[in-house]
């Protein structure tokens, strides 16, 4: 039997060159819905993965668990594996007043105010989309009809402290900081983000993330967005991954 990795429960031959990547791994299953052929592969830990085809590529999808420490595991597993493309499938809240429940979010670059790659690469290292990536999803929001917003998001560590600053030791210092970066013109707060698109780079491979608003500037709560929504989502996401598909194997015949 051919070795599976410690942490994401795969081996070789299982994983795709293309991968989704939500956080849930209740997600990976609606993703899957999406894919042709999809079977569950493993479901270690927060990391559930099916495979299935785009066309006659083999895309997965696999779950990060919340924050950076297991999105850089579960990349760093999966690239080991062959995977060269992710796209992070994901949720955030809104930063700024126009970005509604719902809409979804093309992200060019994250401010890294999350912890994990710092573990790589010192904090001057930026965390940036790849261009395709970027292209293919903007393409694909496009083509679908779906209000979106294109621009740099902010990761973080401590979900409750963005959420509910108020609540917290240092609730001024809190609030100044998301102002600020409000003012800064941040779309968007969630936790994976940095971490996916710095080691992607690091690695030489390619990364972008599409998210949707689940919680709306100053309204202090998370939602559970209809499944509708979600849907719209990975539509979007599993078109952008088509067309990525087609242009490298493009490339490939040049």
């Amino acid at each position: 039997m051919a070795e599976r990795k410690y942490h994401v429960g795969l081996a070789e031959g299982e994983v795709g060159g293309y991968v989704l990547v939500p956080g849930d791994p209740f997600r990976t299953k609606l993703i899957a819905e999406h894919l042709e052929g999809a079977e569950e592969k493993a479901w270690s830990r927060e990391f559930r993965t099916f495979t299935g085809r785009v066309g006659d590529e083999l895309v997965s999808t696999c779950s990060s668990g919340i924050g950076g420490p297991s999105m850089a595991i579960a990349v760093e597993e999966l690239g080991e594996l062959g995977a060269h493309t992710f796209i992070r499938v994901g949720t955030c809240g809104a930063a700024q007043p126009g970005i509604r429940l719902g809409d979804l979010v093309v992200v060019t670059g994250a401010v890294r105010s999350e912890g994990t790659p710092d573990g790589y690469v010192p904090c001057e290292y930026p965390a940036i989309a790849s261009h395709d990536v970027v292209a293919a999803c903007l393409e694909a929001a496009a083509a679908a009809g779906v209000t979106h917003h294109l621009g740099v998001v902010r990761s973080v560590d401590a979900l409750y402290s963005d959420l509910l600053p108020g609540t917290m030791p240092r609730q001024e210092e809190l609030r100044a900081e998301l102002k600020m970066w409000a003012r800064a013109g941040v779309l968007a707060n969630d936790m994976e983000s940095a971490t996916l698109m710095v080691v992607s780079a690091l690695r030489r491979w390619r990364a972008g993330v599409l998210l949707v608003c689940v919680d709306e500037l100053d309204a202090g709560e998370i939602h559970h967005v209809d499944p509708a929504l979600m849907h719209r989502m990975i539509d979007v996401a599993v078109e952008a991954v088509r067309r990525l598909i087609e242009r490298d194997h493009a490339a490939a015949r040049q």
